[in-house]
């Protein structure tokens, strides 16, 4: 058959659903994901499988055969899938994960003696970076990160595990003596940490108090891809650090460190684990997810 497979299977969900975004819902992809998947299809095929405009939706009488023999692949593919769980016996295989540096590595990290003696035959390759690594291309399984920008990420199954806000702490001996702070113009006579590991200046988005938005620009004292490098030179008064409030929560509750500025911080990023769909029918993949999702959550615990 001249259309793909995951074509065949977003298309069965489509006309199951009666429409799009039930479709979407279902499967966790994006509207938009599910009607060029219909498109592409329909033109591998070359006819109309669906009418649809804004209040209309029809499948076609092709439309309608197409989604009868969708319907018996779909059902093959999961006696397939049933067959070979019931061979294998249990998870096993190669699964990628890659996560960022800092207290997401290190709660992957402290887990995997536990993950891998319940499932023994099941490898792992921890890759520690903050690139934006493609899922597809990078051959990674499941990936831990945080987004604001969630665009060209639609084919991807997210898993949201709280929400993250950047803000400026420092040492309280660091601005002892100072003057209480009410501008971003008041941190220019300060060191200043980043997080940026290439290049010698950076440029933080900021949002203020009333929404408005201001690119910061900083030539940083002190700065590593390590966010608990960065974190400990804040705590020694090497520099003002901007940092996720939910690692920087203890030490302000510890008087270690003060926060700067609250009004100006980072915009929300979502805390999640991504992976593709077809990956999530592995056994290893769910459940690793379902593993690591737990014990990530406690970052977020009472912030």
């Amino acid at each position: 058959m001249p259309g793909t497979f995951d074509d065949l299977y977003f298309y069965e969900a489509v006309v199951r659903n009666r429409g799009f975004s039930a479709a979407g819902r279902e499967l966790g992809v994006a509207k938009s994901v599910l009607s060029r998947r219909v498109r592409n299809l329909e033109e591998r095929l070359g006819v109309r499988l669906i009418e649809r405009n804004s209040s209309h939706f029809e499948v076609s009488e092709i439309g309608r055969d197409v989604f009868r023999h969708a319907q018996a692949a779909k059902l093959e593919m999961e006696e397939a899938a049933r067959v070979a769980a019931q061979v294998a016996g249990e998870p096993r295989g190669l699964l990628r994960v890659s996560v960022p540096p800092g207290a997401p590595a290190e709660i992957v990290s402290n887990g995997l003696e536990t993950f891998l003696g319940q499932h023994p035959k099941v490898r792992i390759q921890l890759i520690v970076t903050h690139r934006r690594l493609d899922l597809i291309e990078d051959r990674i399984d499941i990936a831990i990160r945080a987004r604001s920008d969630f665009s060209g990420e639609t084919d991807y199954v997210v898993k949201r595990l709280g929400a993250i806000r950047f803000g400026f702490v420092a040492s309280p001996r660091l601005i002892a003596g100072r003057a209480a702070m009410s501008d971003l113009d008041d941190l220019r006579g300060l060191p200043m940490l980043g997080r940026d590991d290439m290049h010698s200046e950076e440029v933080l988005l900021l949002q203020g108090p009333h929404g408005e938005e201001q690119r910061f620009r900083i030539e940083p004292r002190v700065a590593s891809n390590s966010i608990n490098v960065v974190l400990d030179a804040a705590r020694r008064g090497l520099g003002v650090g901007f940092l996720p409030k939910v690692i920087t929560a203890a030490p302000i509750a510890d008087g270690e460190l003060v926060p700067l500025l609250p009004d100006w911080q980072g915009p929300e990023s979502v805390f999640h684990i991504a992976f593709t769909s077809r990956r999530a029918m592995l056994p290893a993949v769910r459940l690793f997810v379902d593993f690591i999702s737990e014990r990530l959550k406690h970052l977020f615990t009472d912030h």
